[in-house]
């Protein structure tokens, strides 16, 4: 059997406990099978509301993951660690997530998994659409695949489909730049209609700030595609040698090349190297410190953007939020997306935490619990669009304009 460290099991056992705490003592919704059902005429009501002054049809979930274990021919993977009893943390991982977003039959899974995001999002806004995310390999500096240290790989070509058969998606591919024909690549999917290029540095080994991206960068300018990039660690994902590629300062080389760029979840977790810091000084920083000072630098008020993606979750700082919330200069660069699957998992919110913090009131804590288990993208989007603050007698929130997000893939 595959050794755990003691500290390994430790630190999973906690978490578990903490979770358990959390679920039984303060209302987090437990992680539960999805129930669909009706919601209450107050809770539909409420939501409904929600979705006052924003223009329906300009809605795009710009962060949707698509996954899948390769049923029906997909080409979808999982890396078999992830479903190997001799890794039972991964392989809790990897159940949790299959049970949060209720798929059953290993048989028809990748058809099951999309079948669900589409009833969730129409049932939710069948005027909009999804950003709809592929996810590639881990690659070597040499163009090589590396299976063993990827966690999942979602294929192109199967996005590609997904958006030719059903109009409430738009794709997204993903495209390691390392690869000998990354360039390539990226030609066949922008003929095909991609809309954008999905990154997650520190899990596919991705190091925006060095030279080997130059020919991509060049050709994303070109095509004038976006990429929509990690920021901060990330601990969904394996990821655990190279957390330092999703330092935000490491962005700078794509910026300065006219690349436009999508923050996501604004590096909001984890402290990161500061490599500002003066006379070579070796000094860290919370990566949402070193994002904000990015996005604060006037040379990159035209390609820099961030999702609001994940903000929500139990283990972000509120201050997190509070600062976004209140910085209404930066509000027309912040675009929504849910994270889905992420919102599905509600062992990983707190909305009494929320309410602890102001950001919501007790009604609207309680209406949003009652409709998690429900709609998950619902609940992300009605939690988001209610977080307010208040500071020197004015009320901050994110206006409409941060969940009309057509505008920036068109």
């Amino acid at each position: 059997m595959a050794r755990i460290s003691r500290r390994r099991l430790i630190l999973v056992g906690g978490a578990v406990a903490v979770g358990g705490l959390f679920a039984v003592r303060f209302g987090v919704p437990w992680l539960v099978r999805p129930r669909g059902g009706l919601l209450s005429d107050d809770a539909a009501e409420w939501a409904e509301a929600c979705f006052g002054g924003i223009d329906r049809s300009q809605m795009l979930d710009c962060h949707a993951h698509i996954v899948g274990i390769g049923a029906g021919g997909t080409g979808c993977w999982v890396n078999p660690e992830l479903r190997s009893q001799l890794n039972p943390i991964k392989r809790f991982q990897f159940d949790t997530y299959r049970a949060a977003v209720g798929l059953e039959n290993p048989e028809t899974a990748d058809a099951d998994y999309v079948r669900r995001l589409l009833s969730l999002h129409r049932q939710m806004n069948p005027d909009g659409r999804l950003l709809a995310l592929a996810f590639d390999m881990h690659v070597g500096e040499d163009g090589t695949e590396h299976p063993d240290t990827s966690s999942f790989y979602t294929p192109n070509d199967y996005v590609l489909r997904l958006a030719a058969r059903h109009k409430e998606i738009v794709p997204c591919v993903s495209i390691h730049p390392y690869r000998v024909d990354a360039v390539d690549r990226l030609d066949a999917a922008a003929e095909a209609g991609a809309r954008a290029v999905k990154w997650l540095p520190n899990a596919m080994g991705i190091d925006p700030a060095s030279p080997l991206c130059d020919p991509f960068y060049r050709r994303l300018v070109e095509l004038d595609l976006p990429i929509i990039t990690h920021g901060g660690r990330e601990y969904a994902v394996e990821s655990s040698h190279q957390q330092g590629f999703g330092n935000p300062l490491r962005l700078r080389r794509p910026l300065d090349a006219g690349v436009r760029l999508v923050v996501a979840h604004c590096a909001s977790f984890g402290t990161l190297d500061d490599f500002d810091a003066p006379n070579g000084e070796n000094r860290q920083a919370a990566a949402f410190d070193l994002f904000m000072r990015l996005f604060a630098e006037t040379q990159y008020e035209k390609n820099l953007f961030a999702d609001i993606s994940g903000l929500t979750l139990i283990n972000r700082s509120s201050r997190v939020l509070r600062e976004l919330l209140v910085a209404e200069e930066f509000h027309h660069r912040l675009l929504n997306g849910s994270d889905y699957p992420i919102p599905a998992l509600h062992i990983l919110f707190s909305t009494l935490k929320l309410q602890w913090a102001g950001f919501l009131d007790e009604r609207e804590r309680t209406l949003a619990n009652e409709i998690a288990p429900v709609n998950p993208l619902l609940f992300d989007f009605v939690v988001k669009r209610s977080l307010r603050v208040e500071k020197e007698g004015k009320t901050y929130r994110f206006p409409d304009r941060v969940f009309e997000t057509e505008w920036f893939f068109n």
